[in-house]
């Protein structure tokens, strides 16, 4: 069905409602968890429950929906940081952080998946397919600059940093981030190391 130029402003709006209602659902998660009511998601978002529910009609569409979200929008930040940071070592040290932060934002996924299988199956190949890549081009472009050894597995160190921040939002006085930032520090070369 062809568009007209009536639905371009509304369908933009549409894009800019779910795109505030996952931000807003995914800041919810951080504090609440992943069974947090849709009406603090709305009140976040500042829109009505109904809106939450015309834009995914289930708790796991919505759950999905943020999944989603914050795996592409830590995809697209890799290939920016490379060209905008200083160094591509900077460029993965700032990336972690973001995949930290993705990490955290899943609070209470994990239990949610496990209650419906068939609906939250296809998420851990989602992940894999969309980060992997990005973190080897950063490791390979760190590596060819000299900043850290070549040969790194980028499939090791997401699953180093995901061992990481596993259970860090149970401990007040466990820092996941800190731990993370040490581990990309020991990446580094020192400049008396070969290449």
């Amino acid at each position: 069905m062809p568009t007209t130029p009536q639905d371009t402003p509304r369908r933009k709006d549409a894009r800019r409602n779910q795109q505030t209602l996952l931000d807003a659902a995914a800041a919810v998660f951080v504090v609440s968890g992943v069974d947090a009511p849709v009406r603090e998601i709305a009140a976040r978002a500042g829109v009505g429950t109904g809106t939450v529910y015309r834009h995914f009609p289930t708790r796991a569409d919505l759950v999905i929906a943020v999944y989603r979200h914050q795996v592409d929008t830590c995809a697209q930040a890799g290939p920016t940081l490379l060209a905008s940071a200083p160094t591509p070592y900077a460029a993965l040290a700032q990336w972690t952080d973001l995949f930290v932060d993705f990490l955290v934002t899943k609070h209470g996924l994990a239990t949610a998946m496990q209650s419906d299988s068939t609906c939250y199956g296809t998420l851990h190949t989602y992940f894999l397919d969309h980060l992997l890549p990005v973190c080897t081009d950063l490791l390979a472009a760190a590596a060819a600059s000299g900043e850290i050894a070549p040969g790194l597995d980028a499939y090791q160190l997401l699953r180093g940093i995901g061992n990481l921040c596993a259970g860090a939002e149970k401990d007040t006085r466990y820092d996941a981030r800190l731990l993370v930032s040490l581990l990309v520090a020991g990446l580094r070369r020192t400049e008396a190391q070969p290449r």
